[in-house]
């Protein structure tokens, strides 16, 4: 196998994922995730414009794009305009992947983190479930799926869905392993997808836990990898895909030299027994007056 060759994961709608996200075209990668709350999706429709200009594809088809319904239009009657905005703004015919961003409706207008919270909406998720299938029946999303959803919000959709979600995109790493959420999702054949798989330094509820992790550094020493190619491996072995963010040339090759070897069972062992804390709690969409009122309520206790 060429290391530098990105594998897929063909989802529960038939399609073919490939198993990691971002990077650019010119060193292998297929796979960009965006969302509406992003900001990133015409900069990324432009991106694929001039990628087909240039002849560094050949057609659209080899791409695979995902984005998400942003909280404000997530109501059934919501789900289709916000899609259609959502490919205008790439200027595409369709997505691979839409995804339900959180569980989560607030009031139109409302921003990232600015004062969500009392902006609170009733959520209904079935309701919204229904949208996404439509978008699907319609063509233009091939696969729907969500994100930031616990094992009993799931539930609620695949017990009264005829579509069920393709993927469930959250937060996963060596520091958050979410061995419940994949162990329910594997019995459901829905594909996991792990954002901050290296703990997301940088961002205000990240850390250096997964980097920093003496475990993982000895592990990487022993086997002349980075810490950062063991954390990555770890989250393709548990049958993941995962979502990268480096902008660096060098570390984005390194990201996607992780299949043609793996971690002894030993080494999955000593990972297993790290000590365990999600990063993002979402306690912004926590209010005494909306329908979660702690985070534990918001992750069914799944925390």
């Amino acid at each position: 196998m060429e290391c530098n060759k990105i594998l897929e994961v063909i989802l529960n709608s038939g399609h073919r994922m490939p198993l990691i996200a971002m990077g650019t075209v010119a060193i292998g990668y297929r796979h960009f995730d965006t969302a509406s709350i992003y900001d990133t999706e015409e900069p990324l429709g432009k991106a694929v414009a001039k990628a087909l200009e240039l002849g560094l594809i050949n057609n659209r088809d080899e791409l695979f794009i995902t984005s998400k319904l942003w909280c404000t239009d997530a109501h059934h009657d919501l789900v289709l305009p916000a899609l259609k905005e959502t490919l205008r703004k790439l200027d595409l015919s369709y997505v691979d992947l839409y995804l339900i961003h959180w569980p989560v409706r607030v009031t139109k207008g409302s921003k990232y983190l600015e004062s969500l919270n009392e902006n609170i909406l009733p959520f209904d998720i079935n309701a919204t479930w229904k949208g996404m299938e439509e978008c699907c029946e319609l063509g233009l999303a091939k696969s729907i799926g969500v994100s930031n959803f616990s094992c009993v919000k799931l539930k609620k959709i695949l017990d009264q869905a005829t579509i069920p979600p393709t993927v469930n995109q959250v937060e996963l790493n060596i520091s958050w392993q979410q061995e419940k959420l994949l162990e329910f999702c594997r019995a459901n054949g829905v594909h996991i997808s792990a954002w901050s798989p290296l703990g997301s330094h940088g961002s205000y509820w990240g850390s250096h836990k997964v980097l920093e992790s003496p475990v993982l550094q000895n592990i990487a020493s022993a086997k002349e990898k980075s810490v950062a190619q063991i954390g990555l491996r770890w989250i393709y072995e548990q049958g993941a895909s995962m979502v990268v963010k480096s902008f660096n040339k060098e570390r984005m090759k390194e990201n996607i030299q992780i299949f043609d070897w793996k971690l002894s069972t030993e080494e999955v062992k000593n990972i297993k027994q790290i000590p365990q804390c999600r990063g993002s709690f979402g306690e912004w969409f926590v209010h005494e007056n909306g329908p979660y009122k702690s985070v534990e309520e918001l992750w069914d206790g799944e925390i």
